[in-house]
């Protein structure tokens, strides 16, 4: 085959795991012959719609089968994947939108409000759009608008016989109008197409948060989700016979990465949950038998304090992988108990998004370690010039290996400063690695806040603050929390005369930022500590808040 790509995955996988379920969601099994004759499919229509090799199409919803055929029609074609962040607001999405060039825009029929706002505030070059829900597309009013017109103020475009967007004329050019995406999938033809695709084509851009306050597409390849894959099956013993349930957002690298893309590759079934609830998750644990979980802290403990968690029947579980953050003890104790172990690591989106695991076995004599590296990644501590430092010295923890980018989408400055001159990949984090080469994670040199296994960047927090007029100074730490692990905590300086309303603050913030984002606690300082350059100095907020 000339694909190399993920998009053949379900097309290798149809006779080998002929009649074995692929997919679960909502009690419909789909099989793998079923499944790739349904990417075959939408590969087909999205080409005769004009997608073709290195063109971007983005997908906004929650977790559904509708998600994966997408991603892997993508790969069929050779287009690239855009997923974004269900919880970000419209501005946020119209960026990344703009940024990655999508032409192609498919969103959940229960999003459809932020989607079209998020059409409203781009540039308009989006020419596609096909919605993923029940029923038949309905013009849906951009917030703002009149009832009868679109997201940017025309009368709604009718569409022909099959659904095919036309288009509504407006000062801004046309406004697609979305096609169903099952009317969509049904339209194209089940030849299964073999285009040029290798391992380091792009296949997704997964946008994560930067320190300057503007996100970053970090450029995935084939061949980085493939060999961060095998190196989940190899350190994970991922089974043919496993269940994977998706309670995390897919359009995170973790649930991605960690569990859809492993379980598949291995012809195991791959149990959609739209969203996670902690009552639905238990329940769909026991109904359907599954066998793997990965999530955040957060997530474990949410689903071992939830009534229902001592008489639901999880004994068919057998693997839990948790990331973003150590497990507290407590939850940790809750499913030792009921006779389960983590394995916990480090991660980030830049490597696809594996770097180090820590299996059960070590959970003791190791504890607080993110682990070895994995299997086909190299994990080394380096100085300031980039060499690599004696065990137990702390240092910037690099990485190499074929799972790791070479690129951030459309930004040359950062893509520069991503590697070493010698090619390891800059993590941007501290960390020491023992005499037995487990990584100790010691601190953040990028600020970020770990929400719930959401990564927040302070810079990007701080950035919307200063737009506000009451504010000359502010500071933006991580504040530990015990559901959520840390949220954020603003360090402010007011404009003379002004008294602070945080109620104010948080309103004007929530057409800015996602809501896990915005800081819900604030502390006025006369001035904010610095160094003698004039840098905020964040250690002494956060250590002031401790004490606190």
């Amino acid at each position: 085959m000339a694909n190399q790509g993920i998009g053949t995955w379900a097309h290798r996988r149809r006779v080998k795991s002929a009649g074995m379920p692929a997919i679960i969601h909502n009690d419909r099994e789909v099989d793998y012959d079923e499944l790739a004759t349904r990417v075959d499919r939408l590969a087909g229509a999205l080409a005769d719609r004009g997608v073709a090799r290195g063109d971007r199409v983005a997908y906004l919803g929650n977790n559904h089968p509708a998600f994966i055929e997408t991603m892997f029609a993508c790969g069929l074609l050779g287009a690239v994947f855009v997923p974004l962040n269900t919880r970000l607001v419209a501005a946020e999405l119209a960026h990344m939108i703009d940024d990655s060039g999508a032409e192609t825009f498919v969103y959940s029929e229960n999003l459809s409000s932020v989607a079209l706002d998020a059409l409203a505030g781009s540039a308009g070059g989006v020419r596609r759009l096909a919605i993923v829900g029940e029923g038949q597309p309905r013009a849906t009013a951009a917030r703002g608008s009149s009832p009868t017109t679109d997201a940017r103020g025309s009368s709604p475009a009718a569409t022909d016989a099959r659904g095919t967007a036309l288009a509504a004329d407006d000062a801004r050019g046309t406004v697609p109008v979305a096609e169903p995406f099952e009317q969509l999938l049904a339209s194209g033809d089940d030849r299964h197409r073999d285009e040029p695709v290798g391992l380091d084509d792009p296949a997704v851009i997964i946008y994560t948060s930067g320190t300057t306050g503007r996100p970053k597409g970090a450029v995935l390849t084939h061949g980085n989700l493939t060999w961060n894959a095998l190196n989940v099956l190899t350190d994970y013993d991922v089974l043919s016979d496993e269940r994977s349930l998706m309670i995390a957002p897919l359009f995170h690298v973790a649930s991605l990465g960690m569990g859809c893309l492993p379980t598949l590759l291995k012809g195991g079934t791959v149990i959609v949950a739209e969203r996670f609830e902690p009552g639905q998750a238990l329940a769909l644990i026991e109904k359907h038998r599954a066998t793997f979980i990965s999530g955040v802290p957060t997530t474990f403990q949410l689903l071992c304090e939830h009534p229902h968690w001592a008489s639901t029947d999880i004994s068919s579980l057998r693997s839990l992988t948790c990331g973003g953050s150590a497990v507290p003890a407590r939850v940790r104790e809750a499913y030792e108990r009921r006779g389960l172990s983590f394995s916990s690591g480090y991660g980030m989106t830049e490597t696809a998004p594996g770097v180090t695991s820590l299996q059960p076995r070590y959970s003791v004599s190791k504890a607080g370690s993110a682990g070895l590296p994995h299997f086909f990644t190299e994990v080394r501590v380096a100085g300031p010039t980039d060499v690599e430092l004696p065990h137990g010295m702390v240092g910037e923890i690099q990485a190499l290996g074929p799972n790791a980018i070479s690129e951030y989408w459309n930004d040359p400055v950062a893509t520069a400063a991503l590697r070493t001159a010698d090619g390891w990949l800059k993590t941007g984090d501290l960390g020491y690695v023992d005499d037995e080469g487990f990584l100790f994670i010691s601190d953040r040199i990028k600020d970020m806040i770990i929400s719930g296994g959401e990564n927040i960047y302070s810079a990007e927090v701080e950035e919307a603050l200063m737009r506000l007029p009451w504010f000359t100074g502010v500071a933006v730490i991580g504040r530990p929390d015990e559901r959520w692990g840390e949220v954020p905590h603003a360090v402010v300086v007011l404009a003379p005369g002004v008294q602070h309303d945080p109620a104010q603050t948080i309103a004007e913030l929530r057409s800015m930022l996602a809501k896990y984002k915005i800081p819900q606690t604030y502390e006025v300082v006369a001035e904010l500590p610095r160094t003698a350059s004039g840098k905020v100095r964040k250690n002494a907020l956060r250590q002031a808040a401790a004490n606190a």
